[in-house]
């Protein structure tokens, strides 16, 4: 058996990223740049009021001064002359500052009359106006390749001008649940059978993490149709199985792909739960095998596929997440498999959280894990800890669990 670690480093070394696209740039949310967006114009593009007031010259503006309002610059439109002597602009938020104007009167501090405003504040110079170029100039790359954008990405790209984005395309992932006990929701279920869940939490796991999922045909446990449904994933950037993946008799992935040309790198892994976990390559296409149990397969994809499908997205693929919290129980002595430990979040002392493992952690127990929060570390051989021991924990909030 191979630890977490090597098991994660040989399969991120084993992927590249998906060739790049181009989309329009509403498309762009949740995708990873292939290329740096450079601002097209500069913003802004001139010297600009942050208030709504009057543009003035700062000389002019003393406490009891009246001047003359000669005209408007709302945003949008400029005026179109020069602020005198004695002079203001009625000037708005985002109105582009008068030539000659150097400061900006806040309506609250000044007195309006039709044709006049009295000064009951003085202004200093450059105060409330954003210079030109204050945000970006164009030419300058306000986003870097590499990153996954975000809403406030999205919205950087507009305002630089952008209206199509050279992205890496989303990584296809082929998932295939094995097994003669299994049925999809709503089908009847064989008897002495279940409902097939990993498929549809590993297709929305592929989701959360960007990519695009193809949920196959279930497959029965046959040699020759596991090697078809396998076929049907060949264009796929990956395929992940779920069952199969062990060494009982109805356990064949291995062997049904094996004549398939299939290239194992690696079989069992040092940890609990998910020990039997294959990685390989069909051809030109990774394969990812997980066990069946539900828990032990979103573990692993905690662990592996999410890594993987953010290399195969064009991030670096980094290893989950970990924060510290303390232990909200007595944990025992681990042995030689690093333990994921189901557990749910409270607030604790000093604003380091609680983490509270379930009594039981059997890897067959979705309900369970839907309610769990985080997953404790417990690395192998790790002595047992009193409630209040310092932990690590994976919080699974954000992974799209």
């Amino acid at each position: 058996m191979i630890s977490v670690e090597e098991a994660r480093a040989r399969i991120l070394a084993a992927l590249t990223a998906t060739p790049s696209e181009t989309v329009p740039l509403p498309a762009g949310w949740g995708r990873v740049l292939a290329l740096p967006i450079l601002a097209r114009l500069t913003q802004p593009p001139a010297d600009v009021s942050a208030m709504d007031g009057y543009a003035v010259r700062a000389a002019d503006v003393t406490e009891g001064a009246r001047l003359a309002v000669i005209g408007t610059a709302p945003a949008g439109h400029p005026f179109a002359g020069e602020v005198g002597a004695g002079q203001a602009v009625r000037i708005f938020t985002g109105g582009i500052v008068p030539f000659g104007a150097d400061a900006i009167l806040l309506q609250e501090d000044a007195e309006a009359t039709a044709s006049t405003v009295l000064v009951k504040e003085a202004a200093r110079p450059g105060r409330w106006i954003r210079r030109r170029g204050l945000d970006f100039a164009e030419g300058e790359e306000v986003l870097s390749a590499g990153r996954r954008l975000t809403a406030r990405d999205i919205g950087l790209a507009a305002a630089a001008n952008t209206p199509w984005l050279a992205v890496h395309r989303a990584p296809r992932i082929g998932i295939l649940a094995t097994g003669d006990e299994i049925a999809l929701p709503g089908d009847p279920i064989p008897r002495g059978g279940i409902v097939s869940s990993n498929a549809h939490a590993l297709a929305a796991l592929v989701r959360a993490g960007g990519g695009d999922p193809l949920i196959l045909p279930i497959a029965p446990d046959d040699s020759q149709a596991i090697a078809e449904a396998a076929r049907a994933a060949r264009a796929c950037d990956m395929l992940v199985t779920t069952g199969g993946a062990s060494v009982g008799d109805h356990d064949l992935v291995q062997s049904a792909l094996g004549p398939e040309g299939f290239a194992l790198d690696f079989w069992k892994i040092a940890m609990r739960p998910g020990k039997p976990l294959i990685w390989g390559r069909l051809g030109a296409t990774p394969v990812l095998g997980l066990p069946g149990n539900p828990v032990s397969a979103l573990v692993c994809s905690v662990l592996f596929l999410i890594p993987a499908l953010d290399r195969l997205s064009g991030l670096p693929g980094a290893p989950p997440r970990t924060i510290r919290a303390l232990a909200g129980a007595d944990l025992p002595e681990n042995d030689r498999r690093f333990d994921h430990l189901r557990a749910t979040l409270q607030p604790g002392p000093e604003g380091i959280p609680l983490a509270i493992p379930f009594p039981l952690q059997d890897s067959s127990m979705m309900k369970t894990l839907a309610r769990a929060e985080a997953l404790i570390l417990r690395a192998p051989g790790a002595p047992a800890l009193q409630t209040g021991a310092p932990v690590e924990v994976i919080p699974l909030g954000d992974l799209g669990l």
